[in-house]
């Protein structure tokens, strides 16, 4: 029978309009009395009735549900970016839909695809550099979307980032003054995201403006850690080594890669790795990051865009927070 019933025939059975209940089941009760709240609830409760979340958001102008597409669900990065966006839609009575791109554009625009289908009021996206397609086909009618952690190319966009390419380039020249002469970076494809463009070029420039050069491998999640220990000892030197592995999931692997090297820091070796706090200050060596204030990203876009979708305009559309170098025993 709950299958069959409609918000008309709630709003029949208990006495009230469509629109009231329609509210009530919105959690938009604050000028309603606890009498007529009481009897849409009992009869909710009698009827067993499930309102149709599709139904609803062709008829609603709001159905307070945000989209979120992030890159890689797996890593502390994202889990912390996901709980700061909850914990504002939980303040403001929204709810998340949540997908995992893994970084490849075709799954970004299927999951753009049924979240618009689903009625989703915005998007909170970790964008790869081809998302901007997606924006040109949705046109000018497009639900509000906030970019996170990278950017498309359209910088006209909302967006909340760090300050990628000033952190890596202020903690570079750090370790060169730490009397660090030979550097190589081991990174995922900078192509891919803008935020990975900005660490490698943050890191370059820095070596440039010094004189230096660095030796770089390009990795992917397939890519094995005896693969990364053959690069990084084929190009040691007798100089004071640094290696730099700018994402969170390709550290870890790095680290493993070099347990044979690890007597040598941090003399004559140093690895500078990208956030990864949950075990970097615990491993031996401690491990040097630079560290993103991820769970705050996710508190700032959420508020960005409920402000957006709310039409209230006070937040601003733009936001660059600042990431923070934690030097700990791998660097010296």
């Amino acid at each position: 029978m709950s299958d069959k019933l409609t918000i008309k025939d709630i709003a029949k059975l208990s006495g009230t309009s469509k629109t009231t209940v329609s509210f009530y089941l919105n959690g938009k009760t604050d000028k309603m009395s606890l009498g007529t709240q009481e009897r849409i609830r009992e009869i909710i409760e009698k009827t067993n009735y499930q309102p149709n979340v599709i139904a609803r958001s062709l008829n609603a102008k709001s159905i307070q549900l945000i989209g979120v597409i992030i890159g890689d669900i797996t890593n502390t990065f994202a889990n912390q970016i996901v709980k700061g966006i909850d914990n504002v839609a939980k303040e403001k009575n929204y709810q998340l839909i949540i997908g995992n791109s893994n970084y490849d554009f075709q799954m970004e625009k299927k999951y753009i695809e049924r979240m618009l289908a689903m009625g989703v009021d915005g998007f909170i996206v970790q964008p790869t550099i081809e998302f901007e397609v997606v924006e040109k086909e949705l046109g000018n009618n497009q639900k509000p979307i906030v970019y996170i952690d990278s950017q498309s190319r359209n910088s006209k966009g909302l967006w909340v980032k760090t300050n990628n390419y000033e952190a890596v380039l202020e903690a570079t020249e750090s370790i060169i003054e730490k009397g660090y002469e030979n550097f190589i970076m081991i990174t995922a494809d900078p192509s891919v995201l803008t935020t990975r463009m900005e660490r490698a070029r943050g890191y370059e420039d820095a070596l440039k403006l010094k004189g230096y050069s660095v030796k770089t491998f390009i990795v992917n999640s397939d890519t094995k850690s005896e693969e990364m220990k053959t690069f990084i000892e084929q190009n040691l030197e007798d100089k004071k080594t640094c290696i730099f592995a700018p994402n969170c999931w390709v550290l870890p692997k790095v680290f493993v890669a070099i347990k044979e090297l690890r007597h040598l820091m941090p003399d004559k070796l140093g690895l500078m790795g990208f956030d990864n706090l949950e075990w970097t200050e615990f491993s031996y060596p401690t491990v040097s990051t630079i560290v993103q204030p991820a769970y705050d990203e996710g508190e700032t876009a959420a508020r960005i865009l409920i402000d957006r979708i709310e039409g209230v305009n006070e937040e601003a559309p733009n936001q660059i927070l600042k990431c923070k170098t934690n030097f700990c025993e791998s660097i010296k």
